[in-house]
């Protein structure tokens, strides 16, 4: 299981970058952006466990 606490080392300049990027984006736009950086990610943290876990506690997130 992934520990969901937070752990950015700048929560709040990573979260203005991600406004940032999105700025000006219309939905479409928006969630192509949100998917390929999703897939940035996986394929820097690249361990298949690692990710399947992500992807459990991100669902089990969503349900607090």
């Amino acid at each position: 299981m992934q520990d969901i606490t937070p752990n950015f080392e700048d929560a709040d300049g990573f979260y203005e970058q991600l406004l940032d990027a999105h700025n000006g984006l219309d939905e479409g736009a928006s969630a192509l952006l949100n998917a390929t950086l999703i897939l940035v990610m996986a394929n820097h943290i690249g361990d298949a466990r690692a990710l399947r876990d992500c992807i459990q506690a991100a669902k089990e997130a969503r349900q607090l």
